[in-house]
């Protein structure tokens, strides 16, 4: 079986030397901080490192959480909108595609994708913006999304362990910024895992500065702009699907550019990436198809992303996590625990995760973690009067 094994990781070396791009970036590549705590080291495994790191994404409690968390739109009874699970799934297609023809790693590429919003918050970006508020009037520093994906990672899983991923893959996560487009990106090669973890504590600390970071691999390029061209043409169908906008609404110089459904949208913007990106050391737009896809984010955030209906409902959100995010602060300084935040977060953590991070910071991590379904439950469990039923239970007497 040794023999066996180390054939196959034989054949995984050559058939990617024999069909990666120079500008690739091979498993063997792949970086570890802690890769000593690998039960079986990454050279004698038969996965190669960037698809082991998938399997433990995907094996992940913040995965498995995916599947109850805003996308765009919140409060609606419609199962045809797009969930975050979907999304992640989407971009994952999207930048295995343009990755292949570009002859890129797909391995890697997939697991960058499908852990990129792990650490998306209840309330999708609406419920980002409070929580960073939160942290904000709590003196903790800064909350965004994408360093929260690389937080649960690397520092909340396996009860504080983390998961010990490659540093490719946790700084694909961390400079994904979707909402951010490019006309051009190029990696920045050679960072360091000091590098990272300056970046990725920077995050915490310095206003806003997430938006600076880029990518240190080109398939970190790729998952960036697949984000974009993921969600873009997806919101304007949901939106379409909740009666929030008309097909004929669209811009027609837009539509004339980049087509005016789903689908014509996302093979227009892979197949102009393909072809201004292939056999380079960069990820790009042509211009024309650039500036579409800038008019095209526009009219979104104009018409579904701040649409006065979507946020009718926006200071009850917000009044849910001012009022968890507190009542949980107390709970840790009175040592309550029967409280959620002990019972069904801190129990589960080991004792460094505690000591190392200020009651504020655990709370933030705690609601990030929740499902939107999660979080209104628990705003009622804490701030609900419960019914006695017909009389008092006998067993909760004194």
């Amino acid at each position: 079986m040794r023999t066996l094994q180390q054939k196959i990781i034989t054949e995984n070396h050559r058939r990617e030397q024999t069909l990666l791009s120079p500008y690739a970036c091979p498993s063997r590549d792949g970086v570890r901080f802690a890769p000593q705590a690998e039960k079986i080291p990454d050279v004698d495994n038969i996965r190669p490192a960037f698809f082991h790191d998938t399997d433990k994404i995907i094996h992940s409690m913040a995965y498995t959480r995916y599947i109850d968390k805003t996308q765009v739109f919140a409060l609606f009874d419609n199962d045809h909108i797009t969930h975050r699970v979907l999304h992640v799934q989407f971009v994952s297609k999207i930048a295995r595609v343009i990755g292949r023809c570009l002859r890129l790693n797909e391995d890697l590429i997939e697991a960058i994708a499908l852990g990129h919003d792990l650490g998306h918050t209840p309330y999708g970006h609406d419920g980002e913006r409070f929580l960073n508020q939160l942290c904000v009037e709590a003196g903790i520093g800064y909350f965004c999304h994408n360093a929260q994906s690389v937080r649960f990672l690397l520092e909340i899983e396996g009860g504080g362990q983390g998961l010990n991923l490659t540093l490719q893959v946790l700084d694909g996560i961390l400079a994904h910024n979707g909402e951010i487009i490019n006309e051009r990106l190029v990696p920045i090669t050679g960072k360091t895992a000091v590098d990272f973890r300056r970046e990725y504590e920077s995050c915490f600390k310095i206003k806003d500065y997430s938006k600076s970071i880029y990518p240190m691999t080109l398939e970190g390029c790729v998952v960036r702009v697949s984000d974009i061209i993921a969600y873009i043409g997806r919101d304007i169908e949901d939106a379409i699907t909740v009666g929030l906008i008309k097909r004929s609404d669209l811009p027609k110089s837009i539509v004339e550019v980049l087509g005016d459904s789903n689908d014509r949208i996302i093979n227009t913007l892979a197949l102009d990436v393909i072809k201004e990106s292939y056999e380079q050391n960069y990820i790009g737009f042509s211009k024309e198809i650039y500036l579409a896809l800038q008019g095209l984010k526009k009219f979104n955030y104009e018409n579904i992303y701040f649409h006065p209906l979507v946020k009718s409902e926006e200071r009850k959100i917000e009044g849910l996590f001012q009022s968890l995010f507190h009542r949980y602060v107390q709970d840790i300084a009175d040592q309550n625990f029967s409280s959620p935040i002990f019972r069904h977060f801190l129990k589960k953590m080991d004792a460094d995760y505690g000591e190392r991070n200020l009651p504020a910071r655990v709370v933030a991590d705690y609601i990030a973690a929740m499902t939107d379904d999660y979080f209104n439950q628990q705003f009622k469990e804490l701030f609900f009067p419960k019914r006695f039923g017909l009389k008092i239970d006998e067993n909760k007497r004194d």
